[in-house]
This record gives structure tokens, C-alpha cells and sequence, in this order.
């Protein structure tokens, strides 16, 4: 029986992916719930599972495809013997043949072994696993305009010289496609830049109080929750204790319409190879602080294996970014639509600061907070982020909820 396998549901308003590559080739045998393709969507990377047990006939989706919701991606024989058991090899229509010498290579490699004929199965390779690099094949072709015999005509030696150096010069060059993922941030960002009246507001904490707190319970913190006290669950609690104050910032726009939302979705914005992705913390405000942090270290293995999955990344009415983990000390965060604001966290750093009338040497950090000014006032904005401020400098204002 054939079954075919199709585009499962991606998630919140998500219609379209990518497919990144093929996991299982036709003709092999896949087991129930085993993954056999991987695709890309503009908020994260899934694998999709076999429904049942048996062997890929065929793909109809390559790699590079657009496809939408319950599109086919492949065919399953249910119960049939794999291409390599049965020494019956299944053709697949749609796969490319790909010459021996082709794996593995990069694409700018790729191109310079085609471009030149050569066999790259006969090229030394430096690269880590065995795999062929560039300057493999610069050194080769290097090799052989040396062999050039002696009696060879100069314009000849000359020319091969010339198409040597003209393939240095397109090294220096790869064009490669970008990644859904990638088009879609480009896509998002531009699209709240012309979209949003976007403004920022700025101030600075004192980060004193936060980290002595931190410095003191971080052992017994860590052996009763099994979680790493970090910055991050103090921030979203004083977070969500400036929007409830200040509803407008929690809040989005829909048509001519404002959307309050009486719940706290904080997204935490984390920084993968393949991007920056948003998870989002469902119900903060029900969170202790213990459950946000194993929250919040849960998502960032998550995104950095790229398990995240679509439901994962929905659902955000508020958004923290921390920049300062990558040493920036001053950032303005672009908003994450359709949210109407963003806080940006940065880099803590000891600056002299007047206490009363003294100069003494504080751990400080700028804050920034991006805001939709069609939607939030400038007063709002300005307050909310004092709001956070004073959370942070007396963290004692968080579980009295004043």
C-alpha cells in the first residue's frame, strides 16, 4: 500500500516551508515515526516523521522546494523490503546523479573542480574528515601549470596562468542562497521598520542588589530547582510587573482595532547559527522565577540542537532581547511584530555613579525599550522602563508585588 507522506501543520500562521534536506534517500527502509525529511519555516527547523513502516519510493519534493500546508512530500510502500534486501533498486525520477568525485564538496569547491574538469577523487585532501578545501585544489592546479613542459609555446603557460589567477579572484566570492529563515527575519524587519512608528527610550540599572542576591543564593538556588539562577527570570518578573501597569505596551494593533491582552507571553530571543529565533514563555506571570530560568534553558538547547517547534515560537505578546551576551553595550532593538514593544539587555559593566553625594564604582547596564508610538505613549514608554528599573534595583519589590 502506498501512503504519502505530507506537509504536517506548521503552527500559528505559519503556511509555507522550505524543504532543507532530505534525511532518508528512496529506496531505503524507514521506520514508523522515523524522521525522513527536514524542513525550514521562517520561525524554526522540524523534522517530519514516517506514519508508518516501510520503504521511500519516491520524492516528489526536492530540496530547495516551497511547499505548503498538506502538500506530498514523498511516497511510502507500507511493508515493502528496502532497495539494498531486496537487490531490486528503486529509481527515483527526481534524483539528480551525482558524480563520486561531486560529495561532499563545498559549492564554491564544487564549481572549481567542474570548471577545471578535474576528478576530485584524485586531488589530496587537507580538510578535516578527508574532505577536498579550496586550497587543495589551488595547489593542484598550481602543480600542474608547473608541469607544464618546458617546451610548451609561452602564450599557453601564460594562459593557464591567467585562468589560475582568475579562479583565486571568484574564491574570494561565494553566492549562496539564503536560508528561509533568514529571508524571513529580513522580510519581518523591514516590514516592522515600515510599518511601526518606531521610537526608543532608554535609562540604566544598577545591577548591585540583582547580582549580590544572585551571588548568595546561586548554590542552594541551583541544588533545590536543578536550574542556574541567571538575570533573565528576574527581567521578565520585573517585566511583567511594568505591564500590568502599563497595558498599551502588552498590547498590538489589529486593523483599527487595540488588542489588550490580560496574559504575559514573554518571547526570549536567542541567537542560533541559523538565526535569531524567539521562544516564547507561555503564562509567565503564573512562573516562579525557578521556572522561568529552566524555562528559558530548556528553549536555548532546544534552538541551538534545532528542536524547536512551531507552537514553541507562537503566541508572544512581549519580547526580551540580551545583547550584552555578546558584549554590546548599547543596542535599539527592532520590534518583533506584531508585538508593540521590545526590551533590549546589554552588557554590565562598572562605571562611576553618584550615590547621594559620593562616586563610587557601580556593575551597570543600559536598557532599551522599543516601542510602537502609534500605540504607546512616550510617557508610557518612558515609565515602563523606569518601572523595570526599580524592580531590578530592589528585586525585594518583586515578591512583595509593589
Amino acid at each position: 500500500m502506498s501512503i504519502e507522506i505530507k506537509v504536517p501543520v506548521l503552527g500559528e500562521s505559519v503556511v509555507e516551508a522550505t524543504v532543507a534536506k532530505w534525511i532518508k534517500n528512496v529506496g531505503e527502509k524507514v521506520n514508523a515515526d522515523e524522521p525522513v525529511v527536514e524542513l525550514e519555516t521562517d520561525k524554526v527547523s522540524l523534522e517530519v516523521p514516517s506514519p508508518k513502516a516501510g520503504v521511500l519510493t519516491d520524492i516528489v519534493a526536492q530540496e530547495g522546494d516551497t511547499v505548503e500546508v498538506d502538500a506530498i512530500l514523498a511516497l511510502l510502500q507500507e511493508g515493502a523490503v528496502a532497495a539494498a534486501e531486496s537487490k531490486q533498486p528503486i529509481e527515483n525520477k527526481n534524483e539528480e546523479k551525482i558524480q563520486p568525485q561531486a560529495v561532499n564538496l563545498s559549492p564554491a569547491v564544487r564549481r572549481l573542480v567542474e570548471e577545471n574538469n578535474l576528478d576530485a577523487s584524485s586531488i589530496p585532501a587537507s580538510g578535516k574528515d578527508g574532505r577536498l578545501t579550496k586550497g587543495d585544489v589551488l595547489s593542484f592546479l598550481e602543480k600542474e601549470v608547473s608541469n607544464v613542459p618546458s617546451s610548451s609555446s609561452a602564450g599557453s603557460t601564460s594562459h593557464i596562468s591567467e585562468t589560475l589567477e582568475n579562479k583565486k579572484d571568484n574564491l574570494r566570492e561565494e553566492r549562496v542562497p539564503m536560508s528561509r529563515l533568514r529571508r524571513v527575519i529580513a522580510q519581518r524587519l523591514k516590514e516592522a521598520q515600515n510599518t511601526a512608528a518606531m521610537l526608543s527610550t532608554f535609562n540604566e540599572v544598577d545591577m548591585t542588589a540583582v547580582m549580590e542576591l544572585r551571588s548568595q543564593y546561586k548554590e542552594s538556588f541551583e541544588k533545590n530547582h536543578e536550574a542556574r539562577l541567571g538575570f533573565m527570570g528576574f527581567f521578565v518578573k520585573a517585566c511583567i510587573a511594568g505591564l500590568r501597569e502599563f497595558p498599551a505596551v502588552n498590547a498590538e494593533i489589529n486593523g483599527n482595532d487595540i488588542i489588550y491582552k490580560d496574559y504575559y507571553n514573554i518571547g526570549v530571543a536567542v541567537g542560533t547559527p541559523q538565526g535569531l529565533v524567539v521562544p516564547v514563555i507561555k503564562d509567565a506571570h503564573d512562573l516562579s522565577i525557578a521556572e522561568i530560568e529552566t524555562s528559558v534553558a530548556g528553549y536555548g538547547l532546544k534552538a541551538r540542537d534545532g528542536g524547536l517547534a512551531p507552537s514553541d515560537m507562537s503566541g508572544g505578546t512581549f519580547t526580551i532581547s540580551n545583547g550584552g551576551v555578546y558584549g554590546s553595550l548599547m543596542s535599539t532593538p527592532i520590534l518583533n511584530t506584531p508585538q508593540s514593544a521590545i526590551l533590549g539587555m546589554h552588557k554590565i559593566q562598572k562605571r562611576p555613579i553618584a550615590v547621594g553625594d559620593e562616586i563610587v564604582i557601580r556593575p551597570m547596564m543600559y536598557l532599551a525599550l522599543s516601542y510602537d508610538h502609534r500605540i504607546i505613549d512616550g510617557r508610557e514608554a518612558v515609565s515602563f522602563l523606569v518601572r523595570v528599573k526599580e524592580s531590578i534595583e530592589d528585586p525585594r519589590r518583586l515578591l512583595l508585588d509593589i
